[in-house]
């Protein structure tokens, strides 16, 4: 059974948007802390082969960047992901391998999790997020800390996300201030 793993770059008041979002005003906050080993470290932590489980906007905004990126092992590797996106248009979809997920996205994703492949890596959507932890399909999460508050912008956790509990199995703190966390889930949250 393959496993699903969220991975998310994210301030310390847990902002997870970035200048591809709308009208944020703080642009890429994430650029003036990127270096040569934290790309080794957040690579190192996608953990080898994988596929892509994309929101539709996140699957946007990468097409339109990761095909045209010069070859390197984090480019090669996400060009060659199957990208599983949930869209009401998978007609449109063109960055592939894919394959387009919907209307039932729970199920679908418990269908693919039930395949032999590769471990599923989520990018970058809030609401499937909550969606996998309501319905109990997310199995680790990374996240990547940023030294920074931005005060505004869409949070990772947002409203209405169901309480769990996670243990913490790695973290891994760069020279810029980045923090990597690792988690597994350890189920429901005890009062």
């Amino acid at each position: 059974m393959r496993k699903l793993k969220i991975m998310e770059h994210m301030s310390l008041d847990g902002v997870i948007q970035t200048s591809g979002d709308d009208d944020f005003p703080y642009g890429d906050w994430t650029v003036s802390y990127r270096s040569p080993a934290g790309r080794d470290e957040v690579f190192a932590a996608h953990g080898g082969r994988f596929d892509l489980l994309l929101g539709r906007r996140t699957y946007d905004m990468w097409s339109g960047f990761w095909p045209q990126a010069p070859a390197s092992p984090m480019a090669d590797s996400l060009n060659a992901a199957t990208k599983y996106v949930v869209t009401h248009r998978p007609e449109s979809l063109a960055w592939g391998p894919f394959e387009g997920l919907g209307p039932d996205i729970v199920e679908d994703i418990r269908r693919i999790k039930s395949q032999a492949g590769p471990n599923l890596i989520l990018w970058g959507s809030s609401t499937l997020t909550s969606t996998l932890f309501e319905h109990g399909l997310a199995d680790e999460v990374t996240l990547i800390v940023y030294p920074v508050l931005l005060g505004t912008g869409k949070r990772l956790f947002a409203e209405g996300t169901p309480p769990r509990a996670f243990e913490l199995v790695g973290t891994k703190a760069l020279q810029s201030g980045v923090i990597l966390n690792t988690y597994t889930l350890a189920g429901t949250l005890k009062s």
